[in-house]
């Protein structure tokens, strides 16, 4: 088995590989340039480094949402071109649970959360105990107040990752909130990775053409289309 990873929720992007039960390599680039200038020139610089082809590639994963739209887009894209190209399953994976994966086995709750704007984040919420991850909350968009009063209930650290946890360290009135180190804070391709491992190993059969992007909400263009066929039906 040897699955190529992609993340491009955010502003970074990243590609992983990983086979033989490990990672084999990750390239990972926050330089500023666009997904579409960077992603498929990591994924062959990173199987050559790895002294792989596109041939050897048998399963392609990539981060389905929630995030940034347009980020999510050119991932999903790239991950359907490549695994349609090679005939081979593509996997998508919770961005959000891929993060919770990334940050690495701590003891405590861990709280992915995306700035999605408006007072809102992409949150879900996962128990760690033992080295495993429990899942407590689905994924969600949810307001910075809301998530505040569900945080409060809890006693034990609350480690958060993700590219809106310094706004939830910011913004949210808790003692308990933990930021870890940079390194694994942020969304990466390793997480993706392992957890398409695990939906291979489980014997889910990877359908591209099923695979759609989880955005949770509306784009701003489509809530704004929404509202002006509402507002031409009232009127």
């Amino acid at each position: 088995m040897l699955i190529l990873a992609f993340e491009t929720s955010a502003k970074a992007a990243s590609v992983a590989l990983w086979g033989e039960d490990k990672l084999l390599g990750e390239s990972y680039q926050n330089t500023g340039l666009t997904h579409s200038q960077t992603l498929m020139v990591m994924a062959q610089d990173l199987l050559n480094q790895c002294g792989k082809t596109v041939t050897d590639v048998t399963a392609v994963a990539v981060a389905e949402g929630p995030g940034s739209f347009t980020g999510v887009r050119i991932g999903m894209a790239a991950a359907k071109g490549f695994a349609w190209g090679g005939n081979i399953p593509c996997y998508g994976v919770s961005t959000l649970e891929a993060m919770a994966e990334h940050l690495g086995v701590y003891e405590g709750y861990v709280c992915p959360c995306m700035d999605a704007r408006r007072s809102q984040v992409y949150n879900a919420l996962f128990r760690a105990e033992g080295g495993k991850l429990t899942r407590m909350a689905p994924d969600r968009a949810i307001s910075l107040a809301e998530l505040e009063g569900e945080l409060k209930a809890l006693d034990g650290p609350i480690f958060l990752v993700g590219d809106g946890s310094l706004l939830c360290r910011r913004t949210l009135s808790l003692p308990n909130l933990v930021l870890p180190p940079e390194h694994r804070m942020h969304q990466r391709a390793d997480g993706v990775a392992i957890l398409a491992a695990r939906k291979i190993a489980a014997g889910e059969p990877g359908d591209a053409a099923a695979l759609v992007p989880n955005y949770l909400r509306l784009s701003q263009a489509e809530r704004e289309r929404l509202e002006r066929e509402q507002s031409a039906a009232r009127g």
